[in-house]
């Protein structure tokens, strides 16, 4: 009989973006996601999926029940003093934890400068690739509140190049999405979504209709020991 594949849980998995892509690759997928309206369409969407009301702090499921758990742009939300061992235990020995993070690629000057207009609020400190790499350094550190062995061992880092066909107006719309928009005061928020449109009509690169986003997806990797 062939080997059986590797079982996998999307951790943190939200409507299911990142577990329709595990899906088409991987034949044993588990989602869990604490939010239950999430959690509803991810189970809409992929009916065939098992999915679970759970979280990072705490998985419905057994010891080393999994080979590997991935996180897709979630990882800076889980609580890593509770979440680590949590997801310790769940994996098999060997196993493997990795976060996905999708940034800005601001290497490139025009998203550089827009970077600078729109501020942490919008491009924020996981958001680019320098950002992301210091702010996720050492988030796989799983040690218990009151201290403990570390559980996995050294990280390691990784960028992938890709893009996404824009307009000013539709990339304005997602930046305003942002936690950190959100939570601005309105004069402010408009005042910032202001200085972005203006930005992005003044650079030839984004000013008139459809336009590559440079971005990189960026991942950290670690081994549970």
């Amino acid at each position: 009989m062939p080997a059986p594949g590797p079982r996998v849980l999307d951790l943190g998995a939200g409507t299911g973006k990142l577990t329709a892509t595990l899906v088409a690759a991987v034949a044993d997928v588990v989602a869990v996601e604490p939010d239950p309206a999430m959690l509803a369409e991810l189970r809409r969407a992929l009916p065939a999926v098992r999915a679970l009301p759970g979280s990072a702090e705490a998985i419905p499921l057994p010891d080393g029940s999994v080979d590997a758990v991935l996180a897709g742009n979630a990882m800076h939300w889980f609580d890593m003093a509770v979440a680590g061992p949590e997801i310790a235990r769940v994996l098999a020995p060997g196993g493997i934890l990795a976060g996905l993070w999708n940034v800005l690629d601001d290497r490139v000057d025009w998203v550089a400068g827009l970077a600078r207009v729109g501020g942490s609020a919008a491009v924020g400190p996981r958001d680019t690739p320098a950002s992301w790499r210091a702010e996720t350094a050492g988030m796989h550190l799983p040690l218990s509140r009151t201290g403990g062995d570390a559980r996995f061992g050294s990280p390691e880092q990784a960028e992938f190049p890709h893009g996404q066909r824009r307009t000013a107006g539709s990339l304005v719309e997602t930046l305003a999405t942002r936690a950190g928009m959100l939570v601005m005061p309105e004069r402010e928020r408009t005042a910032t979504l202001s200085r972005l449109r203006a930005y992005l009509a003044s650079r030839p690169e984004t000013a008139d209709g459809e336009f590559t986003l440079p971005m990189l997806t960026c991942a950290l990797r670690v081994r549970r020991l």
